[in-house]
């Protein structure tokens, strides 16, 4: 019954077009003053130490890194790298397309950002050589995506932030951490090549299907020249995935590095950005991180009402007497995050549901690294379908197309992202395998 009316309240102020940060809010405040006996300073408090997490720090670092790469031209840099490494092949600038979102992933976090970065370059490309716009949205729409599971990624962040403070106990009674950012971004590595691979596999097949344009083959001094001209924007990869795995700097020390040298390369190095330029990105990565964070510390009050309810433990209970095996559970925890992705964000989505879920999967013995790349893979879809798939808007105003007709577009690349999630639920070892290798487990 608790669970209900938590539930219920809270899905009631969404459908009022109320921000979801405003709505977790005033749904814990609500049930927690009328229906128990929490003490006001016990929430005050919790709301100060909920946010008092190092880890949250790396959150507005990258997106400020990611800013900086957006507006410095290390974007068009790696596209051109990219286009002269498979650009002769069928469907040469959609593969150079996937290539260089991938590559720009590895550096920014955000799959926005990705797809604003790649996608106005390539799809004004795209159709002045003579590919339908229809591929080319659909191409940069869902390749935009692997910017949060090609590490760094923020979604990964702020799912270690969420299930940092869960109460787990595995199926022997023992009490296990969530995982780590460090764990995560190395787990982020083998998935993030997968589904940019099938991706490309994708773009590739449909290409020579309908006998797209292909550019000539560029010659070896051609591909040094690009990959030199983009060699300062990829170094950011060895420095951030580097330093972490050496212990040269935590993830958090590595997002502050991440964004001091992102402002050097834009501002000195390619010197795409003037100094006057610095504000406005200082001011727009404010913006988003402050939204981020007021989201965060919203969600970590409904997490303390969670806990305090006993609700995640409750379910676990419930799921194990009634023989709900792994199998089972996260096949329902896909459809569940599928069906919220329709109506939320992916920040949003990790915030709310990941404290909840948690402790179950962990009862029922899954991996919390396996189960972290679960949940972010079924972001990456979330953003490619109507009717809040942030990249579909964001595509939209790049492509110039209706949110209508961009669905129809992204349906076969977003059906290979469909198939890559079934995959990587049920074979844990894609997740494992690097950090099991690099003794991370």
């Amino acid at each position: 019954m608790t669970s209900l009316i938590i539930f219920g309240l809270l899905i009631s102020l969404m459908l009022t077009g109320m921000p979801i940060s405003i709505a977790l809010g005033l749904t814990v405040l609500s049930f927690m003053f009328t229906l128990t006996d929490v003490r006001t300073e016990s929430v005050a408090l919790k709301l100060f130490t909920g946010i008092e997490n190092f880890e949250i720090m790396a959150i507005p670092f990258f997106i400020l890194a990611g800013n900086f790469l957006t507006h410095g031209g290390v974007a068009r840099r790696m596209i051109n790298f990219a286009t002269s490494m498979v650009g002769h092949w069928y469907g040469g600038l959609g593969l150079a397309g996937v290539m260089a979102c991938a590559l720009f992933a590895a550096v920014s976090g955000s799959s926005p950002a990705t797809v604003i970065a790649i996608g106005s370059i390539m799809m004004p490309a795209m159709v002045k050589q003579g590919f339908p716009k229809r591929f080319g949205a659909g191409v940069i729409t869902t390749s935009g995506a692997l910017g949060i599971l090609i590490p760094p990624s923020i979604v990964m962040v702020i799912y270690c932030v969420a299930t940092g403070g869960s109460i787990a106990l595995d199926p022997a009674g023992h009490r296990v951490s969530s995982a780590s950012v460090g764990q995560m971004f190395i787990a982020g590595v083998i998935p993030g090549l997968m589904l940019a691979t099938l991706l490309g596999f994708t773009t590739f097949y449909r290409a020579w299907r309908n006998d797209y344009p292909r550019l000539p083959k560029a010659s070896w001094a051609e591909r040094v020249t690009a990959f030199r001209k983009c060699m300062w924007g990829l170094l950011l990869i060895l420095i951030v995935l580097g330093g972490i795995y050496t212990g040269m700097f935590t993830p958090t020390e590595a997002a502050a590095v991440s964004a001091v040298y992102a402002f050097v390369i834009a501002v000195f190095v390619y010197r795409d950005m003037s100094l006057k330029d610095v504000p406005k990105v200082l001011l727009g990565s404010a913006n988003m991180s402050a939204m981020l964070l007021y989201i965060i510390t919203n969600a970590v009050l409904f997490s303390f009402l969670m806990t305090y309810e006993n609700i995640p433990q409750q379910i676990a209970t419930w799921i194990t007497s009634v023989g709900v095996d792994w199998i089972v559970f996260l096949l329902i925890v896909n459809l569940l995050l599928l069906i919220a992705g329709n109506v939320m964000e992916p920040s949003s989505i990790i915030l709310i549901m990941a404290p909840i879920l948690f402790p179950v999967a962990i009862k029922l013995g899954i991996d919390p690294i396996h189960f972290g790349i679960l949940m972010t893979v079924n972001m990456e879809v979330g953003l490619c379908h109507p009717p809040v798939g942030l990249n579909l808007y964001v595509a939209s105003g790049i492509a110039k197309m209706g949110i209508t007709e961009l669905t129809v577009a992204v349906w076969p690349w977003l059906l290979t992202m469909l198939i890559f999630l079934g995959v990587v639920t049920y074979v844990p070892e894609i997740s494992l395998w690097l950090p099991r290798l690099l003794g991370m487990i």
